[in-house]
């Protein structure tokens, strides 16, 4: 398997909601990531009832059906059974990820956290999990206490993905206190997806910002051609 094998998940930048009650807002700054190469989004919200996050997210999956945007959920993977949405995102204690996929189908988008394990991330993948994901790569304010995934562990989990016997390989995506300055060093050892809050939605231009990942990933790409 080679880096032309194509990905089970889309690569790039890979937004996920910060907990906001205001949802106008929110759906502002989507549809400006969106505009600046947002390739996936992940609705993330710790806070507020059941219904209120409900309603948000019947809105918000409105909205990324009309720019053909995917939606993931996180935690409540059964969420996905109710909304228009593609898939879901699995931590540690959101239960099975066989389950999910057989509750959800073949088709759904289906990502697992792996932190800083290797094991995890082999687990996740015997699974049929479409991107492992590690973090936090840098510290991070929406998670200050979780563990840092080193770039070793990066470099080394792409080689699981690539190592993998299928026609499309499940991506790896990182995630914690990623900007875009910093960002390089995560594609260099070989991410495929970046997965951001902070750093896009709390942006004084979110549409800029996005711009400005997405042309990492451009960049990328180039020079991968160039080779």
């Amino acid at each position: 398997m080679t880096d032309s094998t194509p990905l089970r998940f889309p690569a790039g930048l890979y937004g996920i909601t910060p907990d906001w009650d205001d949802t106008p807002r929110l759906l502002r700054a989507v549809r400006a990531a969106h505009d600046g190469g947002l390739k996936v989004l992940q609705f993330r919200r710790k806070q507020g009832s059941q219904e209120a996050l409900h309603q948000q997210l019947a809105q918000l999956s409105e909205l990324c059906a009309s720019l053909e945007l995917p939606l993931l959920i996180n935690d409540h993977w059964s969420w996905a059974l109710q909304f228009p949405v593609q898939g879901a995102h699995l931590g540690k204690d959101d239960g099975d990820l066989i389950q999910a996929r057989h509750a959800l189908g073949q088709h759904a988008l289906l990502g697992r956290s792996c932190y800083n394990s290797l094991e995890l991330a082999r687990q996740a993948l015997a699974e049929g999990a479409d991107y492992i994901a590690f973090g936090a790569v840098f510290p991070s304010s929406v998670k200050p206490d979780a563990p840092r995934a080193e770039l070793d562990t990066l470099r080394q989990a792409r080689q699981l993905c690539q190592d993998q016997d299928r026609s499309r390989r499940a991506a790896v995506v990182a995630i914690g206190g990623i900007t875009p300055d910093n960002a390089p060093a995560l594609l260099e050892a070989g991410v495929d997806s970046l997965a951001v809050i902070s750093s896009l939605f709390e942006a004084d231009d979110v549409r800029a910002t996005a711009q400005r990942f997405t042309d990492l990933f451009l960049a990328q790409a180039r020079s991968r051609h160039a080779r």
